[in-house]
Order: C-alpha cells, then structure tokens, then sequence
C-alpha cells in the first residue's frame, strides 16, 4: 500500500509474513487475483511486454499475476516488511519484477509518462488524501495509457458487508483493515479521475462469495469495484 499514514503501513508490515500464504490473512486477496487480471484484459489485447507499475503492490499478488503474463512490472509499495516479502516470493516463482519501497510521488517526479499501464488496487481506500494518490498515478501514464483502480463504496451496505461482516463475522480479512470513513463513492472516484486527465472508461462490480471463495465481475457495484480509465493527451 501507499500514503502517508504511518499506522496503515505498520498494519501491513505486521502481517506481511502473511502475503503468500494462500489460507492466511490474504486469502481473498488471492481469490479477487483472476478476476482483477480478467477485467484488465478485457481492455488490453495482451499484458506481454506492455510496461506497467502497480502502486501500492503488497506483496505482489497483483503484479505476479502480470508478470506471468509477459508484463514488465515495476512495483512499489511503502510497507518495507511487504517489499521485503515480494523479493523474497521471486525466489519461488522466477519472475522478473523490480520492487521498490518507495512512494508514488518519488516514482512520478522521475519517470513521468513511462508506463503504458497503471494499477492501484485496494489502496485508495487505506490512504488519506486518494487525489494525491489520483494525480501521481495520471504523471506516470503515458498519453492514451490505460489505469485500473479498485476500491470500496460509501454506504450502509459497504459498511455492513465490507467491515462488520467481512472483519468481524465471518473474518475472511484481518479485523481493522479497512476505515469505512476512507471508502469512495463511485460518483466521487470519477470526479477525481476527471480533475486528473484521466477519462473513465468502464467500471465493473467485484462480488465476492464467502461460501464458494469466487469471485466474479458485475453490474452491481454497492461494495467492491474496479475501474479502468485512460490517460488523455
């Protein structure tokens, strides 16, 4: 993850022993892996040796994913125990990914307009000022890049579902991982992604079952969703 709260990067330090352990903490995460990759490439004819950096990667589930896929991945993410873990995981898989513990803002100022691809997954909502976030990501896009944000709605549902269910009933995510107050509406992630040069140009539900562990796209969007956008000239 990225942002400046040092409390939600400690949070993940502390379970980053947790990323690759398929019925750990991160279970889901795991599970919502296809799916994210899926929607992706509904958008891309193919990931193969398309230049990509995934903000706020974790442990590199997401950027694994694209990596195994022919993508040349640049990751990043300010939980150095995360990064730490990432590396490590290469070890395993043999895919060639460069992790970096840095912040977005750094990774903006020096390779401004150099990706083709963006991805930013199960952040924004763990980050305290998201169109700071917005505005770093649309710097590295190269003109007509594609970007992929997913996050969490703002209502009564989310809270319910999102929080009190999926951290305190059927805990099929670490309890304190999200702050319903962070959550973003899709009206407002549109909003930001306009004020940054970046066109909206599909979202999609994420709908996660906790009693068959899948996960599918579709229209509803009341919890989880995922956007693509493009980078505009």
């Amino acid at each position: 993850m990225m942002g400046s709260d040092a409390a939600e990067i400690d949070k993940f330090d502390q379970l980053a022993h947790e990323w690759w352990n398929l019925d750990g903490e991160f279970r889901t995460l795991h599970q919502l892996n296809p799916v994210r990759l899926k929607f992706m490439q509904n958008h891309v004819d193919s990931l193969a040796n398309k230049k990509i950096i995934d903000i706020g990667c974790g442990g590199g589930i997401l950027a694994e994913g694209m990596a195994s896929l022919g993508a040349i991945v640049t990751a990043i993410d300010l939980s150095k125990q995360s990064i730490a873990t990432a590396k490590l995981h290469l070890f395993e898989s043999r895919l060639n990914i460069i992790y970096e513990c840095t912040d977005v803002t750094s990774k903006a100022q020096e390779y401004a307009g150099e990706f083709d691809i963006l991805t930013c997954m199960e952040m924004l909502e763990h980050t305290s000022d998201p169109e700071d976030i917005i505005d770093q990501c649309s710097r590295l896009l190269k003109p007509d890049g594609l970007g992929f944000f997913s996050t969490i709605n703002r209502n009564l549902k989310s809270y319910a579902l999102g929080v009190v269910a999926a951290e305190y009933i059927i805990n099929i995510i670490p309890r304190g991982t999200h702050d319903y107050t962070k959550f973003i509406k899709p009206s407002k992630l549109r909003s930001l992604l306009a004020q940054h040069q970046l066109e909206l140009i599909d979202i999609k539900g994420i709908r996660y079952n906790p009693l068959t562990q899948k996960a599918k796209l579709g229209s509803n969007v009341d919890i989880n969703y995922i956007v693509a956008c493009r980078k505009l000239s």
